[in-house]
């Protein structure tokens, strides 16, 4: 069997801001005084309502508009989990003209910070290393991937635990999927008294959507024969 590690192989913070912005539905956009809901980014993400820039080496003119724009978006866990909210994004810049949702091109962003926080703190990702960063082959279809795996295939969940090392004297409740990425599985152990989320990685990382399903099943071969599983409650 293989054994938990905590140091398993996962997305870097790069990484998790380039899917959070491709999945994204909605975002919040602040910008000159005004708060807006913004609700239509399917099947575009962030990044085909927004295009981000280096900010300029030579000083702006003094009419030239410098207007500052906030984007904040929210990773949702798309499974039905205590404390769904896995991570919150936040993009700042400048604008050279005031910011119009209903606009249908993409609004040009001097780039000023991108900041990732999650449950181990907050990450600052540079311009750079998002640009640098491969998008996550299963970022946009997570979602549908994981209730897939839920709603159709629920009973094999519990086979999962074979593969993981839940506390027993904290009495887990019940195990759910909460996040799938090119790396692995992560699965919430939901106890009495709170939580805790353990990565089963893949035997390498998903390169393309249709090599998702044999990982899955490979972990799943992997649980069934491990000789000492751990059973959720009756």
């Amino acid at each position: 069997m293989r054994p938990f590690s905590s140091r398993a192989a996962q997305p870097t913070p790069a990484e998790r801001v380039r899917s959070i912005l491709a999945a994204a539905r909605s975002m919040t956009v602040l910008s000159d005084g005004v708060s807006t809901e913004v609700h239509h980014l399917d099947g575009t993400g962030v990044m085909g309502h927004i295009h981000l820039h280096e900010p300029s080496e030579t000083p702006p003119a003094p009419s030239a508009v410098r207007i500052p724009i906030r984007l904040e978006l929210t990773d949702i866990a798309p499974t039905p989990v205590r404390d769904r909210l896995r991570a919150r994004v936040t993009l700042t810049g400048l604008l050279a003209a005031p910011y119009d949702a209903r606009s249908t091109e993409s609004t040009c962003v001097e780039f000023g910070q991108a900041v990732l926080e999650d449950a181990t703190g907050r990450t600052f990702v540079s311009l750079d290393a998002l640009q640098e960063t491969t998008l996550d082959p299963l970022a946009t279809c997570e979602s549908g991937m994981l209730t897939h795996l839920l709603d159709g295939h629920g009973e094999l969940v519990p086979l999962l635990l074979r593969l993981v090392r839940p506390q027993p004297r904290r009495g887990l409740l019940r195990a759910v999927p909460v996040a799938l990425d090119r790396y692995g599985v992560t699965l919430r152990l939901e106890y009495p008294d709170g939580y805790e989320d353990v990565r089963l990685p893949f035997a390498a990382p998903v390169t393309d959507i249709d090599q998702a399903g044999p990982r899955i099943h490979a972990l799943l071969t992997a649980a069934r024969r491990a000789s000492h599983p751990n059973h959720l409650p009756a």
